[in-house]
């Protein structure tokens, strides 16, 4: 991990984003296991006043200081995504964990400069756990140094995906492979599985059909704890990438698991 330089706005911003965060958990907690309005999205996935109400919320900060940065955000239309800053936002991350009352679903904020993140942060309101990532420098949990587990080996390695239902038949099968070669499996997580991985409990994390707004505020957070993670091409995740996300403990373990993704994808 690289030392951090202070770079007086990139602080600024991460500390805009903490204060978006502490207004997202006050939101998210007054809605959180209430009765709820759902409505079905144009692809099936659930959203509520909660979700709407909450990204709304997170617009209007970012627009009243921020006024010329863009905004990509999972509820609304995009705003001026030429802009240099563009803040990535996902209001409730793991909606149907939320709805079913699960405190495992949690907040993303990210803030690009030209496509690259420079500031994430996972906020996760029920058990006010936040991770906060910075461009070139160590990671954060509620303010404390975190780092993965350093896991090498794909043998002893605690793999999480969110759910199989998100895999479509092909990338089920690459899954599966991997998940074979793993100590252990579990299900569940959402934004939750990166945080831990970034803490050093989870060791490798896989997963398709995701959008910018699931991904980009985990890549700083991620890699900043000594992780690494990618597409599963093993390219950087961009605003363009097509979702499929893998985070990995170590270089190594990255690697390896990788290579068994790839092993089922040549054998069909």
């Amino acid at each position: 991990m690289q030392s951090h330089m202070p770079n007086s706005e990139t602080d600024r911003l991460a500390q805009f984003a903490d204060t978006l965060a502490n207004m997202t958990d006050a939101m998210a907690m007054t809605y959180f296991r209430k009765p709820l309005d759902i409505e079905a999205k144009a692809d099936d996935s659930p959203v509520t006043q909660a979700d709407r109400a909450i990204e709304a919320a997170m617009r209007q900060q970012i627009t009243d200081v921020f006024p010329t940065h863009g905004i990509l955000g999972e509820e609304q239309e995009d705003a001026r995504l030429d802009a240099d800053r563009i803040w990535v936002i996902d209001p409730i991350d793991g909606t149907k964990s939320f709805l079913s009352g699960m405190p495992s679903f949690g907040t993303l904020i990210a803030c690009l400069a030209h496509g690259v993140p420079d500031i994430g942060v996972i906020s996760i309101p029920p058990t006010g756990e936040r991770w906060t990532g910075q461009r070139g420098a160590p990671s954060r949990l509620n303010g404390v140094p975190c780092c993965t587990s350093g896991q090498q080996s794909l043998s002893e390695a605690i793999l999480y995906t969110t759910s199989p239902d998100s895999f479509d038949p092909a990338g089920l099968a690459q899954f599966e492979t991997l998940s074979e070669k793993v100590a252990m499996r579990r299900f569940g997580g959402d934004c939750y599985a990166y945080g831990l991985l970034a803490s050093g409990h989870v060791d490798l994390l896989v997963e398709m059909n995701l959008h910018p707004y699931d991904y980009m505020a985990l890549v700083p957070v991620i890699e900043g704890a000594g992780g690494v993670i990618t597409d599963w091409d093993g390219l950087p995740l961009t605003l363009t990438s097509e979702g499929k996300v893998i985070a990995a403990a170590s270089a190594t373990l990255h690697a390896e698991a990788l290579m068994a993704l790839r092993q089922e994808k040549q054998q069909r």
